[in-house]
């Protein structure tokens, strides 16, 4: 037998009932529901239905569809808003269904931005199936979901137009892989925290504007990052071991931090951090925030001054891949459920080895080798790349009593 169906698309105000009155018609006549879908924007909705009837000379299609069009206008009509009716073939596949999830963000989103990112996403003979806003502050994100399109060469093109738009693009497999996620490992310095504590310290001891010098050439990658600390670590000999505690005081997150750890953590995500920086200052950060696994460097105090030296393994760009295989061990997680956070080169090996890969107001060299890179201010948009709005967090936040911010 023919299987015909029938789009329904209702427009206008939004009011309580319009769902139930359209289908109480409905439910009048021979008919299956193949099809929903319904999104309210600033109080006006948009409702589509697909429906499936039999066809056929046989079975008085005619006069069934003429009465089911008529109900369904005047169930518009009583509710003042507009219907649109068109009638089609049952095929065997109605609806691409979306396979990648593309997230963009920006502090405003102008309209030529949403024009280059779908133009390009057409282009690569791609189809968006649906449209969702994740947030409106402190930056939009939308999130679109694409199907009919090769995940890599996709995330190439994108990221030349978001370039050129000045807006973030994350190119994700959609489905199980991405909500399995369940492992956060984030660098500290510049990431998790503004600034870097050795310069902090360095700010103590005299010697900042050196000390600033190689630590910009070891986050470029122009030089080895344990020869690099160790020059660094050099010039901080014979400072008190009170430093540390005026260091822990000068400490800033960074802006969202507290939010992403916070709801997370409701997730019942893990959370780690690991920091080519030392273990006197991010000790304080696992307890405050209450971070589940960390790794650092250790400063060697010897009769309560520095001494200018390193005690153990250091910490370096290989040390933060292995901190995240052992991080990942422990929670019983296998790799392709971390996501790695990082701005520098030293973050680059944990990034590559993490099932996501973020690269967070990073270096050049780390954007190009991330996943997807954020260059928003706010730490807490990493959030809507795992397919949580802001809306999500602003209600676990009232539910808790906890009042939204950093």
């Amino acid at each position: 037998m023919d299987q015909r169906t029938l789009l329904i698309t209702l427009t206008g105000p939004d009011r309580p009932g319009v769902t139930s009155r359209l289908f109480s018609v409905l439910s009048g006549f021979p008919v299956t529901v193949s099809d929903i879908e319904q999104v309210v924007i600033r109080g006006r909705l948009t409702l589509g239905v697909l429906v499936t009837y039999a066809g056929g000379p046989s079975t008085g299609t005619g006069t069934t569809l003429g009465a089911m069009w008529t109900a369904v206008e005047r169930v518009a009509e009583d509710l003042g808003m507009e219907v649109e009716l068109s009638t089609g073939s049952q095929t065997k596949e109605q609806r691409r269904r979306g396979r990648l999830s593309v997230s963009v963000l920006g502090a405003t989103l102008q309209p030529a931005a949403i024009a280059g990112i779908a133009g390009r996403i057409a282009a690569a003979g791609a189809n968006i199936d649906r449209i969702e806003r994740l947030a409106q502050w402190p930056v939009t994100c939308i999130e679109l979901s694409v199907s009919g399109a090769d995940p890599d060469a996709l995330r190439i093109e994108l990221a030349a137009e978001a370039a050129a738009q000045e807006v973030d693009v994350a190119v994700q497999r959609t489905g199980l892989s991405r909500r399995a996620k369940r492992l956060i490992v984030m660098d500290v310095d510049s990431t998790l925290i503004q600034g870097e504590v050795i310069e902090l310290l360095a700010a103590h001891a005299g010697c900042l504007d050196e000390v600033a010098k190689v630590t910009e050439q070891a986050m470029r990658g122009e030089l080895d990052f344990a020869e690099s600390l160790r020059k660094r670590v050099a010039l901080l000999e014979g400072l008190p071991a009170e430093v540390f505690e005026h260091v822990r005081k000068e400490v800033v997150l960074t802006p969202g931090a507290r939010t992403l750890v916070r709801t997370l953590k409701r997730l019942d995500f893990r959370f780690a951090i690991v920091s080519g920086g030392f273990t006197q200052i991010t000790d304080g950060l696992v307890e405050e925030l209450g971070i589940d696994y960390s790794a650092a460097n250790v400063l060697e105090v010897v009769d309560g001054r520095l001494t200018g030296r390193v005690v153990g393994e250091i910490v370096d760009r290989p040390g933060k891949a292995r901190a995240l295989e052992r991080f990942a061990r422990e929670a019983r997680l296998p790799i392709s459920q971390t996501v790695a956070i990082g701005d520098g080169a030293n973050d680059l090996d944990m990034i590559a080895a993490a099932g996501l890969g973020i690269a967070f107001n990073a270096k050049p060299v780390v954007r190009q080798a991330a996943d997807t890179a954020v260059n928003t201010p706010y730490l807490d948009s990493i959030l809507y790349l795992l397919g949580i709005s802001r809306d999500e967090v602003e209600a676990a936040d009232a539910e808790d009593g906890v009042l939204t911010a950093g």
